[in-house]
């Protein structure tokens, strides 16, 4: 079974570039981040004359998930579990998309879209003030880490994937002294991700490859791409049952160089392959 994760940057400007790439690679499925479209706008038709079964968790303009997938897709939750912010149990923003893709063994797989966390707004006293967006990424990464804990305790094979907005290492960022005081390498951001991958994770792509110059974004200003200054923020988390069944895992750098009829997007998919 092939999984992709894909943050596509708009479902809108990819709806000619997205089913040409997954014509391509051929996944048997794929998890999308921004699609930035409401449920009832996104060209689910598109996808289902490809074989694709589509889930979607939208809104409109910004963030935005989906699942689409070869296999019958149960169980279907939409939205974090956990108390957002605020306090209270219902998150506004569509980051977070669930479903068991049921192929020769059944998957877990869990689609999200982390919050970027900028600008980083601290007290006196170095704390993220209440109510700001680096707060709210770390609240949710703590949300994050009860679900992770979840699919652990049910001994089956599941992955969390999608943009995490995490830059776990200094070796997977081209220039590392330029995100310090970034929200996707800040201490505590990169802390909280490991205090997930501690769980019990396989963190896929690192389980294969090793060393520097890996990088899943790259920025459309100031050259990056030309530069390859690029991050690796998209990344795929593993239970111990799926971790058994894992056979690559890679990132289709080459498209983020394609002329698509637009431009492509900022992010690149990366993939696993499973013996499921």
């Amino acid at each position: 079974m092939k999984i992709a994760t894909f943050n596509i940057n708009g479902i809108k400007a990819r709806a000619e570039a997205l089913p040409a790439w997954i014509d391509q690679a051929r996944p048997d499925v794929v998890v999308l981040q921004e699609i930035k479209s409401l449920d009832e706008n996104f060209p689910r038709e598109v996808f289902e004359s490809l074989g694709y079964n589509v889930a979607t968790h939208g809104q409109k303009s910004f963030n935005g998930v989906a699942i689409l997938s070869k296999f019958p897709l149960e169980d279907v939750v939409r939205g974090l579990p956990g108390l957002n912010a605020v306090g209270e149990p219902d998150d506004p923003q569509a980051r977070w998309i669930e479903a068991t893709v049921v192929g020769r063994r059944a998957i877990r797989v869990c689609g999200l879209y982390l919050p970027n966390g900028n600008p980083v707004e601290l007290t006196e006293d170095g704390t993220p003030v209440a109510g700001g967006k680096y707060a709210y990424k770390l609240n949710w990464m703590a949300r994050l880490h009860e679900r992770a804990r979840a699919l652990l305790a049910a001994e089956e094979p599941a992955l969390m994937t999608g943009d995490y907005n995490v830059i776990p290492q200094a070796e997977d960022a081209k220039r590392p002294e330029a995100w310090r005081e970034d929200a996707l390498f800040r201490l505590p951001s990169r802390e909280a991700y490991r205090r997930i991958l501690n769980l019990g994770f396989t963190e896929a792509f690192r389980a294969r490859s090793h060393g520097p110059g890996h990088y899943s974004f790259w920025d459309y200003q100031g050259g990056s791409w030309e530069r390859n200054d690029g991050i690796r923020i998209d990344h795929f988390l593993l239970t111990p049952q799926a971790a058994d069944l894992l056979l690559d895992c890679q990132i289709d750098k080459a498209v983020r160089g394609r002329t698509d009829p637009t431009k492509p997007s900022d992010h690149v998919p990366v993939w696993i392959e499973l013996d499921a």
